[in-house]
């Protein structure tokens, strides 16, 4: 008979989760206080009138109660001024805040971040080279907005139209660069749907390059969010480009419109955008200590609230939670036994770094732990899925994290496995 064993290890081999504890299981297969405001000075009360008689004293309202700072289950909560808004550890996906993150809006020139997609796509490729100049058409350069202010008739450069979209957020950049791919800007729109899906986009429909305002061109805050993150993860090469802080041509220099680049430490991105319709929005990004944040909100008022809500959100994400990290591939995380291998045991480890995001508050009430269905049968390959890391904190649901074979294990010989099923039978060992 397979045998039911349990162990426990020290945090310190999960990258520094001491506070865990961590049970490794094999199991059969079937199996704030409100302040006081200062008193005005003492004055000599004038004398109470009294009441006619039956009459009943007035009362006073009272005042609203603070708002939650946890939600039921102990997880932090924040509220925002803005209609759309949603915060997520791209290190893990896990959002930290949303509001109303997969109602449809208006873009506008968040927009942008789609475009310059599928041209650092065509890059990559090497479909288009920096260096390959598109004409200026009439269109393009009759665009209203903000603008890259280039002429008519003229051929600019990718590198540069790449610049005055994402920098200058330059309307006309962006027609441009759609004639130059597609031909024409509504060709580049259907390239835009097709390219939105392809990366995980499920409901966003595109009419324009730039977010020039349209009825039929909205999005979600979630789909922006997929947006930002394949933008940073797929090209690593061209993303430092959204951190850039201005950007001259023509002899006309513009700043970056992204507050967050001059007021967050460790912002590096992406894309605001406007229209009345829409209000103020900005899908952000920031980098401390290797953790990083994606914001989206829009709907906000003014350029002000846009500047002061998404650095506020922002904070609170770094505040309140934090990545940890369970383990890294080849970590031996502990062993499980093998059936009718030249090892008795094998070691497990993880295919991927494996981290977990949660409040700070609630670190010290995780537990990890490893579940396998053994023991393993070998031969055993290396990279082999074998079991899971099950990870629970309070009100939190589990999080389950493939455990893999850290080695080979091969199968024993014929009089090997022989020996080991007479043990097995007459001694009720598992091999």
């Amino acid at each position: 008979m397979r045998n039911e064993t349990q162990r426990f290890l020290s945090g310190r081999l999960l990258g520094g989760v001491a506070a865990a504890l961590i049970a490794l299981t094999v199991t059969a297969p079937v199996a704030q206080a409100q302040q006081q405001q200062p008193k005005p000075p003492a004055q000599k009360a004038a004398p109470a009138a009294k009441p006619a008689q039956g009459a009943k004293p007035p009362t006073q309202t009272p005042p609203p109660p603070p708002a939650p700072t946890v939600n039921a289950k102990g997880w932090p909560i924040i509220e925002t001024t803005g209609t759309h808004a949603l915060l997520l550890d791209a290190n893990t996906g896990t959002i930290l805040m949303e509001k109303n993150a997969d109602q449809r809006m208006y873009p506008s020139s968040m927009t942008k971040m789609l475009t310059t997609h599928i041209v650092f796509e065509k890059l990559k490729k090497g479909d288009l080279k920096l260096s390959d100049e598109f004409p200026i058409s009439e269109k393009a350069w009759r665009m209203g907005g903000s603008k890259m202010f280039i002429d008519v008739g003229s051929r600019v450069t990718v590198q540069d139209l790449l610049h005055g979209a994402v920098i200058a957020s330059g309307n006309d950049a962006c027609v441009a660069l759609a004639e130059g791919i597609s031909g024409s800007e509504e060709a580049f729109a259907d390239e835009m749907n097709r390219h939105a899906k392809a990366i995980g986009m499920t409901d966003t429909h595109f009419r324009n390059s730039s977010g020039w305002p349209d009825p039929d061109h909205w999005t979600t805050a979630h789909d922006l969010a997929v947006l930002a993150l394949s933008t940073i993860r797929n090209f690593p090469e061209y993303y430092p480009m959204y951190a850039q802080r201005e950007f001259t041509f023509n002899n006309i220099k513009q700043g970056n419109r992204n507050p967050l680049l001059y007021d967050l430490p460790g912002a590096d991105g992406l894309k605001t955008g406007h229209t009345e319709v829409a209000g103020y929005g900005l899908t952000g990004s920031a980098v401390r200590d290797g953790r990083r944040l994606v914001l989206v909100v829009n709907g906000l008022k003014s350029m002000k609230d846009r500047a002061q809500e998404t650095a506020r959100l922002m904070e609170w994400g770094f505040r309140e939670f934090d990545a940890y990290l369970l383990g890294k591939p080849g970590d031996t995380l502990t062993d499980v036994p093998v059936w009718l291998g030249t090892q008795p045991t094998v070691a497990v480890t993880v295919k991927d770094s494996a981290y977990v995001t949660l409040p700070r508050r609630l670190r010290k009430d995780m537990v990890a732990t490893a579940k396998f269905d053994g023991p393993v049968e070998a031969p055993v390959l290396k990279g082999q899925a074998v079991g899971k890391l099950v990870v629970s904190a309070p009100g939190a649901d589990a999080i389950e994290i493939p455990l893999v074979a850290a080695a080979d294990v091969p199968e024993l010989g014929l009089f090997g496995r022989v020996g080991a099923a007479m043990r097995h039978y007459l001694l009720g060992a598992a091999q």
